[in-house]
C-alpha cells in the first residue's frame, strides 16, 4: 500500500495557526473564498480566519510553512494539458497535489499513475463532485469513501487530503470529512482559470499569480487551463525569485 510522501503533503500535516473550538456542527452551507484583504505578509485574511475557525476540524486554507508555496490542481476532467503540466513540474523539481474526482480517476488511469510515480500527492475531490452540505451525513461519507476505496483498490494509493467540491462546506461536512480520516484543504489563492472558452492572457495570469504570492500559500489551479499550462514554469521561477520554496 502506497502512502503519500512528498514534501507538499508533509507540510500540510504540520501545526497551523492557533485554533479556536467549534461549539457545534452547523449544517449551513458556506461558499469558500480567499477574499481580497491581506495582512502585512500578503496573506489573505479570510484564509487566516478560516484556519483559526476550523483548524480543530483538520480544515485549513494556509500551510504553516511561511517560506513555502504549495501548488494544487483540481482534476475534474481532462483537457489535454495535464501531461505538459507534469512535464513542467518534473523539470522544475516541484511536487504538487492533484485533487481527483471519481470520473477522472476512472478515465485517466495513465495520467494518475504518472502523478503517483513522479511523487505527486493525490487528493480526494469527491466521487461525483457533489457539494457535501447538500448531502446527508451518510451520503457525504459515501461521496468521500467510495472514491477513497476506488483509488486504494485500483492504484494502491491511500489518499489523506480532501477538497470540498464546488468550494462549499458546512461545519457538519468538515466534521464528516475528519471522521473519514481526512484533512480538508481549501486554498489561499485562486483566480478564474477554469473557463476554457475565456482564458486569461499569459501576462494577466502571471501578474495575478506573482503579485498574490505569500508564505504558506496553497495555490489552486485547474489543469484544464491552456494559460496555466503555458506559464507554469515561469510562475514557479518567479515564486523562487521572490524567495519562496515551491
Amino acid at each position: 500500500m502506497k502512502k503519500i510522501a512528498p514534501t507538499a503533503a508533509a507540510l500540510l500535516t504540520a501545526a497551523i495557526v492557533p485554533t479556536v473550538s467549534v461549539c457545534a456542527a452547523d449544517c449551513t452551507r458556506i461558499g469558500y473564498g480567499q477574499g481580497t484583504s491581506v495582512d502585512a505578509l500578503n496573506r489573505p485574511t479570510d484564509a487566516m480566519q478560516f484556519n483559526a475557525r476550523y483548524g480543530d476540524l483538520d480544515a485549513f486554507a494556509l500551510s504553516a510553512d511561511d517560506n513555502r508555496i504549495i501548488i494544487t490542481f483540481d482534476q475534474g476532467y481532462e483537457n489535454g494539458y495535464t501531461a505538459k503540466i507534469l512535464d513542467t513540474l518534473k523539470e522544475k523539481d516541484v511536487h504538487a497535489i492533484f485533487f481527483l474526482t471519481g470520473d477522472y480517476a476512472k478515465r485517466e488511469e495513465a495520467l494518475v499513475k504518472r502523478m503517483i510515480a513522479e511523487g505527486h500527492t493525490i487528493g480526494n475531490h469527491g466521487m461525483t463532485h457533489a457539494s457535501l452540505p447538500t448531502l446527508s451525513e451518510d451520503g457525504a461519507r459515501e461521496e468521500i469513501m467510495s472514491l477513497h476505496n476506488y483509488v486504494l483498490n485500483n492504484y494502491g494509493y491511500e489518499m489523506q487530503y480532501f477538497r470540498c467540491p464546488c468550494g462549499e462546506y458546512s461545519e457538519q461536512a468538515l466534521e464528516t470529512v475528519q471522521k473519514c480520516g481526512y484533512k480538508t484543504v481549501f486554498w489561499s489563492f485562486a483566480y478564474v482559470d477554469w473557463k476554457t472558452d475565456a482564458q486569461p492572457s499569459a501576462a494577466e495570469a502571471m501578474e495575478k499569480l506573482t503579485k498574490s504570492a505569500h508564505g504558506g500559500e496553497i495555490l489552486l489551479l485547474h489543469s484544464v487551463s491552456a494559460t496555466n499550462a503555458e506559464i507554469l514554469g515561469d510562475v514557479i521561477d518567479s515564486f523562487r525569485e521572490q524567495g519562496f520554496t515551491v
